[in-house]
């Protein structure tokens, strides 16, 4: 099986310039801390780093986010089957990284998946130009967003560049507890900025009133995109719109970085004319964010949502139940 190494795999996505992040061998790496473990397996051009993860009785699970990488599909399920089969998986789940449509669905049944229902990454996000100007970006944006980032640099706000995860994760947990969402533990967030922060792939950054942090986030970059994975604030200044100018921020060191896409990551998965009819009245979930990250401008995208391929029939059925009673795994 043409299985490769972690430096081998990241010399295989240089030529792959669009790769999404969840594919990097640090993504691997970083989930190999939290109850995964990571193969990647190349065939030709074509390459999928699979994450694996134990079940009861030996079994596992397999999955793909954000996968396969290159072209020649039909030549690498055939080794990934290999893979799934000899480590028991009880199926493999893939969310490709590709838009919705009927070429994409004919293409993963004909190599034997079937659609899910449960989707591990959020299926529709917002996605901003960030190839042209400043001014061209700005101009994406609702006018309130404009002027709330000029509006909190005024007020005394400044973002800086942190290393200070602890604090960060303080944030986390206050935003989780008011917006009543879940949130990573303290050492996960610091094996993610340890991870990729040494290879220039992201950047803490903290908004500031006086000396006091207000609100974070981190920024990555890989390749030409760049995401908006995790945000907090705590309940103070918050008149000073500190989120508005710390998303420009971000913006700005990504497209620093090079990049031409900057994936705000995660909305609600309704048709535009359903969000804004709806995002006044409703906070629950990924309503709660998107009232904000609307104004950034940019484009709803929807992708082609996950896929699972069989091995264990009966153990399958098992496992929706569980996905059912539990509301998904991490």
């Amino acid at each position: 099986m043409p299985v490769l190494k972690s430096s081998d795999w990241n010399s295989f996505l240089e030529n792959h310039p669009n790769t999404h992040l969840l594919q990097t061998a640090e993504w691997g790496e970083l989930k190999s801390n939290f109850g995964w473990w990571s193969t990647k397996v190349v065939v030709g051009e074509t390459g999928a780093q699979v994450l694996m993860r134990k079940l009861p009785l030996g079994f596992t699970l397999a999955y793909i986010p954000k996968g396969p990488i290159g072209p020649d599909w039909d030549k690498l399920w055939p080794e990934i089957d290999k893979l799934c089969l000899s480590s028991r998986a009880v199926f493999l789940k893939v969310e490709p990284d590709a838009g919705e449509g009927e070429e994409i669905d004919d293409r993963m049944k004909s190599f034997g998946f079937r659609p899910s229902a449960h989707a591990i990454q959020p299926r529709r996000t917002i996605s901003l130009d960030i190839n042209g100007s400043e001014e061209d970006i700005l101009a994406q944006m609702k006018q309130k967003t404009r002027y709330n980032i000029r509006l909190a640099g005024k007020k005394g706000v400044e973002v800086i560049s942190s290393s200070d995860v602890e604090m960060f994760s303080q944030l986390m947990g206050v935003t989780g507890e008011r917006d009543e969402f879940g949130t990573h533990s303290l050492e996960y967030y610091q094996r993610v900025y340890e991870l990729f922060h040494p290879i220039d792939a992201c950047e803490l950054l903290i908004a500031t009133y006086e000396g006091e942090p207000l609100a974070g986030l981190m920024v990555f970059a890989y390749g030409i995109r760049a995401w908006y994975f995790y945000g907090a604030s705590n309940n103070l200044h918050r008149n000073k719109m500190p989120t508005y100018l710390l998303q420009w921020e971000a913006i700005l060191w990504a497209k620093e970085k090079g990049c031409m896409e900057y994936d705000l990551w995660g909305v609600p998965d309704e048709d535009r004319e359903i969000l804004e009819e709806k995002f006044t009245k409703r906070s629950d979930g990924l309503w709660g964010v998107y009232r904000f990250k609307r104004g950034f401008g940019g484009d709803l995208k929807r992708n082609s949502g996950a896929w699972d391929k069989v091995y264990n029939p009966i153990l399958y059925q098992g496992y929706k139940l569980m996905v059912k009673l539990r509301g998904g795994y991490e």
